[in-house]
């Protein structure tokens, strides 16, 4: 499964844990201007803004797991199982497949306000990328430096939430994981007072124990209280440096560690990679199951009005700094 969550400190933040059992040679994309971007039931584009993300290395095509644009709006899909929905063609409706879906919103619209008006009028249309790659069940957070959103399409249609939680995981839907953050009401980072009885006194024998009762286990609705918790409650400095590593601090409470989660036989659910962009610079900071390092790509650092896409292939080999080397 998969966690992501927004970050403001003095910049703007987005990123995710990519948790799965199978890695796809994912490599860091940038999309220029000038890509044609071909959808198969709605207009191509030809000019558009530039977006940075971390794709599946399958043929040029973008298939984005998650992205930024170079005006600051990100987004990223997560896995959504027996809930997510796509529907037949539609008359009068923009028929966008779900693996088109990023580049569709990341490539026209610089805000959550303007994709909305997008979304007003999209249909997610059920056309797979091809037999061996059919379409995966999805729900996506989308955030600018200003608000979270989240995108579901259900049985029941389109649906947009607010997210002032600034989190997303997998399932139950995003209105059953808000609401049951009023189960962790009474958490908090203070030393708790004693209000189980007056009759005897109970010992604070330990730091932390306002938190006591917080998720510690892998489940996405577990995974969504704890990174809200922490998200909601934790400080971090102004600077690039202590932001990102912040970041990167609150996606490591939720990594999902290899051989926690089996899926089948000797196969484990994992966090591939952890991502952080910063929506203010276009920087795009990257770990890995096997490479801790943080690894940055700048957009700007590109010429953003070429007409092919540009990749980068995942440092996935841990750096180790010897100190005393010889």
């Amino acid at each position: 499964m998969c966690t992501a969550i927004t970050l403001s400190t003095k910049d703007h933040y987005f990123g995710r844990n990519f948790d799965y059992d199978i890695s796809y040679n994912e490599v860091v994309r940038i999309t220029p201007r000038n890509y044609p971007f071909v959808f198969r039931k709605a207009d191509s584009i030809d000019r558009h803004y530039a977006i940075i993300g971390i794709t599946a290395n399958v043929k040029e095509y973008p298939l984005y797991y998650d992205a930024m644009n170079e005006k600051g709006l990100a987004m990223a899909g997560l896995n959504f199982p027996d809930n997510a929905d796509y529907k037949p063609f539609a008359d009068e409706k923009d028929n966008i497949t779900p693996f088109e879906f990023i580049p569709w919103i990341l490539s026209q619209c610089s805000t959550v306000a303007e994709a909305k008006e997008f979304l007003a009028r999209i249909n997610l249309v059920n056309i797979n990328f091809s037999p061996e790659l059919p379409l995966s069940p999805l729900h996506w957070l989308l955030a600018d430096k200003d608000e979270a959103i989240v995108i579901e399409s259900v049985k029941e249609g389109l649906k947009l939430y607010d997210n002032p939680a600034g989190v997303l995981t997998n399932n139950p839907p995003f209105d059953y994981q808000l609401f049951n953050l009023n189960n962790y009401r009474a958490l908090s980072t203070a030393t708790p007072e004693n209000h189980f009885s007056d009759q005897i006194e109970l010992d604070l024998y330990s730091r932390g124990m306002g938190g006591i009762g917080l998720p510690g286990d892998l489940s996405s609705a577990s995974r969504f209280v704890k990174a809200a918790f922490i998200r909601l409650n934790s400080v971090s400095g102004s600077s690039e440096s202590e932001s990102i590593s912040q970041f990167f601090h609150i996606l490591g409470s939720v990594e999902q560690q290899m051989g926690l989660c089996q899926v089948e036989g000797q196969k484990y659910e994992y966090t591939i990679y952890s991502s952080c962009c910063n929506l203010d610079k276009g920087l795009y900071y990257y770990k890995t199951y096997h490479n801790s390092q943080i690894t940055a790509v700048d957009l700007n650092n590109e010429d953003l009005d070429g007409h092919q896409t540009i990749t980068y292939p995942i440092s996935d080999e841990q750096q180790v700094h010897i100190v005393n080397q010889v």
